[in-house]
């Protein structure tokens, strides 16, 4: 296969030199590599001046757009709105999310086929009309097949995925985001973030025994939390940096946004172009090595990072354990030699019910040598798996040469199954036998996320995260209390054998390979090409515009929930079985917030109806309250929206008639989708007040009127007994944002410039 964007990377390295030199004049000091790469790509072209990191609005042009099929549904859904022709950017559907794992790769992938081809034709065709490029059901997990065809160091792209930062292993700033924004680079205009702070995390020694990359972000995680890299870049900088693999990078870069980081990133190596000549990029790396330092942070930022980054962790590779992280969130970081006695402490289940490998986190080349090394050891110790063990490899192209190599059979031989090139269990596409009597078990994974029903939609499915490897010998094991590093076990002779550390290839011998990478090329003219959305489909629906503000305050605003604790987008907008109305926005607001816990008391999807005084499902009562033309507001805790970047969850109560979100603070991805869809997205300038709101409380919403930047709002908060709070509310509108939600959402916007 030809290397994609060939010209479109030339022309961001001839213009590197240039604007980085005139990075370092107006910022006045030695650049990291964010920053090179930030205001190499700003919109304005060659930088004028310096922005303030944490403060300016920035507007920047993205080199690329990447989009997986359950949220390019609703982004394209959107362009087509935009009355542009083609996209303006190169940009790609990738189909990964819709697959789901029952049985085994070959019958999971024919009945998706199936299952999905209204969804399919329609992401084919309209791909084909605005010149995007397609790949199929099977092809892989949108992050792997980026990282081995698309991503290059120094570039810039945003995906519609939380997990889009997977190709700073490659040196590039990319950025999940909602769907409007892609649309809004797709169609030709400038993209806007804020000017990330940056954590430098510096990386010495280098790995040793059973630890990996993947240990690398569990630590991270472990010390910043899930919301400790929020409006962060997070640049992976010395030596150990250099000694990881590109893939290893990369999944350090993916799982980054569990801790909320704008993306995650490492300077250009020899890693690196190894990597991408191995994948037929050979002509990318010659081009890289032409501007190697520029692709790198300056030495000065290396030697002394506490004087160019706003924070700095620093991690000796050499005395890092393996971590397992949870269960039910990504950042609660065990090391492997306290985690049986955890296990234990917390009551947890012991029995380990399945082992998962994969996920776009782990599933490269290497991932899959390292969890195979173990494998062969216990087929030949003669030791049979007790839990049952999956496997996703993240491409075609990696599951074709990982078959050719023997690596599939190695994994058969203790019984593993390999699934379908998806996401599959990693998003709640798993159909798992028996999940629906809700008992109380346990799994490991190396996946990214652990929150509580992602998998299986057990509740009391205690998830846990680990390397491919940890996964691998847990699952051998059967039990959450085995220490690889040290326990032994018993084969079928009754011998007591140990395994020995993982031993992983980065790189195949013999090359990669495949036969049919799944790729679909777009038309060169589509404006031929028809895409049919039948009105009476239950999975795709054309979008009506959302109406412009009225032009008044809100008053007499009823709440809806006040969600109690952890709500992120999967307690807003569920993925699993609700992953087939991801294009139908009618259908799948019929989840909204169905998992958050109501404050009042203390259970999901039951809140109280203020005009008839009983109780009812979430969707059910803002139905309700739509009908009869009565606004609400929904209350959250911290780090609100959480989790993926669907903007589903910012579109549901938009369209079913929520006026506003007022929490105590917001994740990124979220809150910049509901400015997008033009909501209000406000913060309590005292978190106290979060404790003010009562269920019977009528709210007024005041200062729209004057809505500026900087500027509070004011809430009043009407109790049921006559008395009032009248409450701070901060936002971070800036006044194109403000102008979004004055036009009923920035595609709106977008629309009207046609």
């Amino acid at each position: 296969m030809a290397v994609f964007d060939l010209d479109m990377i030339k022309s961001v390295y001839a213009r590197m030199p240039e604007r980085v030199e005139a990075a370092r004049k107006i910022v006045g000091k030695p650049l990291t590599l964010a920053e090179k790469i930030l205001y190499t790509h700003l919109w304005e072209g060659t930088p004028g001046k310096a922005y303030s990191r944490g403060v300016d609005y920035v507007d920047f042009a993205p080199d690329r757009v990447a989009m997986q099929d359950a949220t390019a549904q609703m982004a394209l859904l959107q362009f087509m709105t935009t009355g542009r022709p083609k996209v303006a950017v190169p940009s790609t559907v990738h189909c990964d999310h819709l697959i789901q794992a029952k049985v085994g790769a070959v019958d999971d992938l024919k009945i998706a086929n199936e299952k999905n081809k209204e969804v399919y034709d329609f992401l084919s065709s309209v791909s084909n009309k605005y010149g995007i490029g397609f790949w199929k059901a099977g092809a892989g997990i949108i992050h792997q097949v980026v990282i081995e065809n698309y991503a290059f160091p120094g570039g810039m792209m945003i995906g519609t995925d939380s997990h889009t930062p997977n190709a700073g292993g490659l040196g590039m700033v990319a950025i999940g985001v909602g769907g409007a924004d892609a649309c809004d680079v797709m169609s030709g205009l400038a993209w806007e973030l804020k000017m990330p702070k940056l954590i430098g995390v510096k990386l010495t020694g280098k790995l040793k025994g059973w630890a990996s990359a993947k240990d690398v972000i569990l630590e991270v995680a472990g010390r910043l939390t899930v919301k400790g890299g929020t409006g962060y870049i997070v640049e992976y900088i010395g030596k150990g940096a250099d000694a990881l693999s590109a893939t290893g990078k990369g999944t350090i870069c993916n799982m980054g946004a569990e801790i909320g980081a704008t993306t995650s990133l490492f300077g250009y190596d020899r890693k690196m172009a190894a990597y991408l000549k191995a994948t037929g990029r050979a002509r990318v790396a010659s081009l890289a090595n032409g501007i190697k330092d520029l692709l790198r942070p300056d030495q000065e930022c290396i030697d002394n990072p506490e004087a160019y980054y706003d924070q700095v962790i620093e991690i000796n590779l050499s005395r890092l354990e393996p971590r397992i992280n949870g269960p039910f969130t990504p950042d609660l970081a065990w090391p492997l030699s306290k985690f049986a006695k955890a296990v234990k402490k917390n009551k947890w289940p012991e029995k380990l019910d399945v082992g998962l490998i994969g996920s776009c986190t782990n599933s490269s080349y290497e991932d899959m040598t390292r969890a195979a090394s173990i494998a062969a050891q216990a087929a030949s110790k003669h030791i049979v798996a007790k839990a049952e063990f999956t496997i996703t490899p993240g491409s075609e192209q990696v599951r074709y040469t990982a078959e050719r190599d023997g690596i599939l059979d190695t994994f058969n031989s203790i019984g593993g199954v390999v699934l379908a090139n998806a996401c599959g269990p990693c998003i709640g596409q798993w159909a798992r036998h028996g999940a629906e009597k809700g008992e109380r078990n346990s799994i490991i994974t190396s996946f990214n996320r652990n929150f509580a029903k992602r998998a299986d939609g057990n509740p009391n499915t205690h998830a846990f995260v680990a390397s491919p490897e940890i996964v691998t010998a847990f699952a051998i094991a059967g039990s959450l209390t085995f220490n690889p590093a040290k326990d032994t076990l018993t084969n079928e002779k009754g011998e007591q054998v140990k395994l020995d550390p993982p031993l992983g290839v980065e790189l195949p011998p013999l090359g990669f390979d495949v036969k049919d990478a799944g790729y679909q090329k777009p038309k060169k003219d589509g404006s031929n090409v028809k895409v049919a959305v039948s009105p009476k489909s239950d999975r795709l629906q054309l979008l009506d515009p959302f109406k412009a503000w009225e032009g008044t305050d809100l008053t007499g605003l009823k709440l809806l929930i006040k969600a109690k604790g952890k709500c992120t987008t999967d307690h807003i907008s569920m993925a699993g079985p609700w992953l087939k109305y991801r294009g139908h926005l009618d259908n799948i607001s019929n989840n909204l917030l169905i998992g958050a816990i109501n404050f009042a008391n203390g259970t999901a999807n039951k809140v109280k109806n203020q005009l008839s005084g009983e109780y009812g499902e979430v969707p059910a009562v803002q139905r309700a309250y739509k009908a009869a033309g009565v606004g609400t507001i929904v209350v959250g805790d911290e780090n609100y929206g959480e989790g993926s970047s669907r903007e589903h969850a910012a579109m549901e109560p938009r369209h079913l008639g929520v006026r506003a979100i007022v929490v105590r603070s917001f994740a990124r991805i979220h809150e910049t989708n509901l400015k997008k869809q033009g909501m209000l997205a406000l913060t309590f300038a005292d978190p106290a007040d979060y404790d003010k709101i009562q269920e019977n409380d009528t709210f007024d919403i005041l200062g729209l009127t004057t809505f500026a930047e900087g500027v509070p709002l004011t809430m009043v908060a009407h109790h049921a007994d006559g008395s009032k709070d009248e409450i701070k509310l901060n936002h971070t509108y800036n006044t194109s944002q403000i102008g979004w939600f004055k036009a009923g959402s920035a595609l709106n916007l977008i629309a009207a410039e046609v």
